[in-house]
């Protein structure tokens, strides 16, 4: 069968999928994004980006319309040799991964499915979902092929990383991994075949490992403030010409829309028998809860104004998903007398006050994401950071 396109992306204008559809149409491919949010489906037809990702508005005005489009109409899923579906396994408010949600969806978009088509998973998922998505496929009887090909890019990063790191392909044939490895050598030029069960699971244990990473930077910036000691001073010493203590990061706000909910997902898969996943969540998610007890301790809060910076849950981001800094704003409200927040790059909050505003109203302010822009913010106020950014020291 010939097909008019070669790519289609559902949920093509969020995070994860616009950078992937912008990624293939610069690469010549002819790309659709399908997304049922009306208001970034509009964005990106009219050539704007709906979010901040460093590079792609450049790209998004190169390929449009030529070879991208993006639609609202499901029934643009038939045109498209290649379906990439980014469509990722959600938690309840409990943290309980529901394994079903996904293969659920792709029943939903069976009526749009034609015979012929590879049908790609792209984000992440747990361990089971690629075999049920070709259960639900197979009854069906649609003659697709399915592959998980799991995206790797970090936010910020994406139109460098999608080029430059190998990309993981499986597949439960050959020539279902030859066809996602030709999908994908558009854009990466080295491939790693894995069993989708496997694809699943490095996944998992990627985001797990830097989420436990972070936890242990961060217990260890607690210890050494709870001593009178300056974390970032001892970090930096160690590492110096020093290789196998490289990869010790330093102390922040370990948050976002995936490190937490891959590791009670991973933590669910084994049957919630995973004690270092479960203490690297009660070190980070504590970290906000640390830092106001901390300030506590050298300042009278119930009589003062607190100044948050950074309300994105990185730097140099306008995502607010899962993002600490409103944890900290939550348990600011109740301990200080007034809180006041600022980001630069947030657009959807409209409570956030400028940047003038916190600091001629605020009596001490806490770097909650460590954007660039206040590196050499100029104030005479007492500033928390516990990123180390301004060079300062992180000693709360």
């Amino acid at each position: 069968m010939s097909f008019d396109r070669d790519v289609v992306v559902v949920g093509g204008c969020g995070h994860v999928g616009l950078p992937l559809g912008l990624a293939f149409a610069d690469r010549g491919l002819q790309v659709a994004l399908y997304d049922v949010n009306r208001s970034a489906v509009d964005e990106v037809a009219s050539g704007r980006m709906p979010f901040e990702e460093a590079g792609t508005q450049e790209v998004l005005e190169r390929v449009l319309p030529t070879r991208l489009t993006a639609t609202a109409d499901p029934t643009v899923v038939s045109s498209a040799e290649n379906v990439v579906i980014v469509i990722g396994t959600p938690v309840d408010e409990h943290l309980n991964p529901d394994p079903n949600a996904v293969s659920s969806a792709i029943a939903e978009l069976l009526p749009y499915l034609v015979d012929g088509q590879l049908l790609v998973l792209r984000s992440t998922l747990y361990p089971g979902t690629t075999s049920l998505v070709e259960e639900t496929v197979a009854r069906s009887g649609k003659q697709l092929e399915v592959s998980f090909c799991p995206e790797r890019i970090a936010e910020g990063k994406a139109m460098i990383e999608l080029y430059e790191l190998p990309q993981i392909v499986s597949g439960r044939t050959e020539a279902v991994l030859d066809r996602s490895a030709k999908l994908f050598s558009n854009l990466a030029s080295q491939m790693v075949r894995m069993a989708p069960e496997e694809a699943e699971l490095a996944k998992l244990f990627t985001n797990t490992w830097r989420y436990i990473k972070f936890a242990t930077a961060n217990q260890l910036f607690m210890m050494a403030t709870d001593f009178g000691l300056d974390y970032e001073r001892i970090r930096q010493g160690l590492r110096l010409d020093y290789p196998r203590a490289a990869d010790l990061p330093g102390a922040g706000f370990a948050a976002g829309p995936c490190l937490l909910k891959d590791t009670m997902q991973l933590a669910a898969f084994n049957n919630n028998n995973f004690v270092l996943g479960h203490a690297a969540m009660l070190v980070n998610e504590g970290l906000p809860l640390y830092v106001v007890s901390r300030l506590e301790m050298r300042h009278p809060l119930a009589e003062m104004t607190v100044g948050i910076l950074g309300m994105a849950f990185k730097s140099e981001s306008d995502d607010i998903r899962s993002s600490l800094s409103y944890k900290l704003r939550r348990i600011l409200r109740f301990k200080a007398a007034d809180v006041l927040c600022h980001d630069p790059y947030v657009r959807s909050d409209e409570t956030l006050a400028s940047l003038d505003e916190v600091l001629e109203a605020s009596d001490i302010l806490i770097l909650a994401a460590p954007h660039k822009c206040y590196d050499d913010l100029k104030t005479e106020l007492p500033v928390v950071d516990i990123w180390g950014i301004r060079g300062e020291g992180t000693l709360l």
